[in-house]
């Protein structure tokens, strides 16, 4: 089963930061959390927060019980755990943050692993197909996203991770370790419902939109897909830079170039020169209008655009 969660206070919408009451492990009971500012501690607003890509998505923090009683929470059941700590000072490295202990960061990150596969499985079932990929976020360390199996691809769904110790410290709480995540509302709908296309939530078409007015919320719908106007596909292909290159930063250009037109971005093929080592990616661009048709000049425009944007922003080398 999900956390039991109570009513965000109010002026708290899509996001909210939570408090746990119970220990890590336990089923946990939520409530509202916030700073003497009225903040959300993980990005500092009392608002809703954003995806960055026009969608929804809820951001929760969850607070685990003050030391020492976290500790024997924590540790319980393993051996010699009366010894061990929540926190250190030590060097940060990929697997934690400087001040936490190894060992509390991976029962905190199994934790944060089962609870949210559990939720996950109380939303769409048993036997999802579900992976953790390794990834960056500014506020936790480590971080991590779920992908789900969909239609043979694997779509993200959340992101979440270890919350950064000054975070928690700033939101008066400098005895407790926590973990956070977020979740792409949208993208839980597209599994849920079988849409195919993440743009038909901003799309107006009575279609689409008349298909989820049903009189009873727990009435089952099943999405009627919608015909499509033709898509234009371009390919671009680039050397890396050495280092501070990530796969995200490019799909976040695309589509911040390109908006509602870029219906998908695949990576398509990897090249390693065998003489110097560097590194090529070829990527596929799908331009797709939701009420006309696309033309290759038009589209020309903007795939133009985006190989500036990734030479100019991101370092790349390109092949064009």
């Amino acid at each position: 089963m999900s956390p039991a969660v109570t009513e965000p206070a109010e002026g708290w919408r899509q996001g909210a930061g939570v408090q746990v009451t119970a220990a890590a492990g336990a089923q946990p009971s939520l409530s509202c959390y916030k700073n003497e500012k009225g903040q959300c501690p993980l990005v500092g607003e009392p608002a809703s927060h954003g995806n960055g890509s026009g969608g929804c998505e809820t951001h929760a923090g969850v607070l685990m019980e003050e030391e020492p009683r976290v500790s024997e929470k924590l540790f319980a059941g393993i051996k010699d755990g009366e010894n061990l700590q929540l926190f250190e000072q030590s060097s940060r490295s990929a697997h934690k943050q400087e001040t936490h202990t190894l060992e509390a960061t991976k029962l905190v990150e199994f934790d944060l692993k089962q609870t949210l596969t559990r939720l996950m499985t109380h939303i769409f079932g048993d036997g999802l197909d579900v992976r953790w990929v390794d990834c960056y976020f500014p506020f936790t360390h480590p971080s991590f996203e779920m992908e789900i199996n969909f239609h043979g691809e694997w779509l993200e769904v959340l992101g979440c991770g270890v919350m950064e110790q000054q975070l928690v410290n700033s939101a008066g709480a400098q005895d407790r370790i926590g973990w956070a995540f977020g979740l792409g509302l949208e993208r839980l709908a597209m599994i849920l419902y079988d849409i195919p296309d993440i743009r038909l939530f901003w799309s107006q078409d009575e279609r689409f939109l008349k298909q989820f007015r049903v009189p009873d919320i727990n009435q089952k719908v099943t999405f009627q897909p919608l015909s499509k106007y033709p898509a234009v596909i371009n390919d671009i292909s680039f050397w890396l830079p050495r280092e501070n290159y990530t796969e995200n930063d490019f799909y976040d250009l695309v589509r911040t170039i390109g908006g509602d037109l870029v219906e998908k971005v695949d990576l398509i093929d990897k090249f390693e020169h065998p003489k110097t080592h560097r590194i090529s990616h070829c990527y596929r661009i799908t331009y797709r209008h939701m009420e006309r048709t696309l033309s290759q000049r038009e589209v020309g425009g903007i795939h133009q655009a985006v190989q500036e944007a990734a030479v100019r922003q991101l370092g790349v080398e390109g092949r064009f």
